[in-house]
């Protein structure tokens, strides 16, 4: 049997479609972006307040809480959400290994960071912030961009000026004290992930 050739304009208008139907399907699963806003400003202002309290360092390793409990609930709302939108296009496909690569991405650098200060010494956790200030929200401007949503934009643009303000301080030698830079770290993700989820919503309740 002769395989049907798609002209040009058959192509666009299957790409447009696709994109479309994920921009749909994006625009109505703000509550995964909420999800992670949300866990990782109420640990954010935990270790602040115990920081600032107890003056001890022990309670950073409360950071590890947010994969040990970000990770599992993204399976779980990714697998519901795929249930309920049905079929996946290259666009979904493309969305979500973009994600799972910044999340393995982190994992390895967090391996990495506790070689360094188990193995040597050093104390390199800074690493951390810098790289999901800066990759994060490169992903979230891309993918802005490709799904035309203005509030993802605005987000990543404001998470990424935070984050270039923090790769200055670092190689500047400016400590990130918790006092002042506590506050924005959180503003980042508040801009880059709860204030876009709302909107997200908003607007799939609204179609």
């Amino acid at each position: 049997m002769e395989e049907k050739k798609i002209n040009e304009r058959e192509s666009i208008e299957i790409i447009t479609s696709m994109i479309a139907s994920t921009k749909a399907k994006y625009l109505g699963s703000g509550n995964i972006m909420l999800m992670w806003g949300y866990l990782v400003t109420t640990i954010s202002i935990l270790v602040w307040a115990l920081l600032a309290t107890t003056h001890h360092n022990a309670w950073n390793w409360l950071w590890f809480a947010i994969p040990l409990a970000g990770c599992p609930a993204t399976i779980v709302m990714g697998r519901k959400e795929q249930r309920v939108n049905g079929v996946i296009t290259c666009f979904d496909k493309i969305t979500s290994r973009m994600w799972t690569l910044f999340g393995i991405s982190e994992i390895a650098l967090t391996i990495v960071c506790l070689a360094f200060a188990f193995f040597g010494g050093v104390n390199s956790w800074i690493s951390m912030l810098v790289y999901s200030l800066l990759l994060a929200p490169g992903l979230e401007i891309v993918q802005g961009l490709i799904f035309k949503e203005n509030s993802l934009v605005c987000g990543g643009v404001a998470g990424l000026l935070i984050g270039v303000i923090t790769i200055c301080c670092v190689t500047g030698g400016i400590p990130l004290v918790a006092n002042w830079y506590m506050p924005l770290f959180i503003l980042a993700w508040v801009c880059m992930m709860i204030i876009p989820g709302h909107i997200i919503n908003s607007k799939a309740k609204k179609r």
